[in-house]
């Protein structure tokens, strides 16, 4: 089987209750491709995956860019596990998952960025992945500040693709320099 063909096939690597969430908060196998072909530029370069869920956007970025790592944070423990378990099972090496906050992470040790609107499920009761992490407006508005604050920090250059992005995380210091096939994909450079 070529999971790699369709997001349907890639889908049936995740359990089935993980895989009837792909519509609406795993990255669409298009998307992930786009994403991954702006981001994978440069030697020795390591992009992060912001709320990466079950690794959907940093296996297939890996497996189409084996010389770039993939690496994604998510604070759910159980969906991490999953990316892992899937990259084992691809064999894929240049993947890495940790489990914790974004906020947490040193942004710095990572050259670019994709954010597919992992806060968006604080907005919306009734989105929300599973009942195990708290949710709020209150958390919307700071994660926003914060990512926005981590990326304003870091150096010209630096790249970012986006998907369902509000662009209130954009610093002004960056520039949309192209929109994916699915026009809620942008590319973004630091200038």
């Amino acid at each position: 089987m070529d999971c790699f063909s369709s997001d349907e096939k890639f889908n049936q690597l995740y359990p089935k209750e993980i895989s009837a969430l792909a519509s609406r908060h795993w990255t669409p196998l298009s998307v992930a491709k786009e994403a991954a072909a702006f981001l994978a530029v440069g030697s020795n370069t390591r992009i992060l995956d912001i709320g990466s869920g079950v690794g959907k956007f940093c296996l297939i970025g890996a497996k189409l860019y084996p010389n770039t790592v993939f690496a994604g944070i998510e604070q759910r423990k159980s969906l991490t596990q999953i990316a892992q378990s899937v990259a084992l099972e691809l064999s894929l090496s240049n993947t890495e998952f940790l489990t914790g906050n974004f906020t947490e992470i040193n942004f710095a040790q990572y050259q670019h960025f994709y954010f597919y609107n992992a806060f968006y499920e604080n907005l919306i009761d009734n989105d929300a992945i599973d009942q195990n992490v708290v949710q709020s407006q209150e958390l919307f508005n700071l994660y926003t500040r914060k990512l926005y604050k981590q990326l304003k920090q870091l150096p010209a250059g630096t790249r970012i693709a986006t998907f369902h992005s509000s662009e209130n995380e954009m610093p002004s210091t960056y520039q949309v320099v192209g929109i994916g096939s699915n026009e809620d994909l942008k590319f973004w450079i630091k200038l």
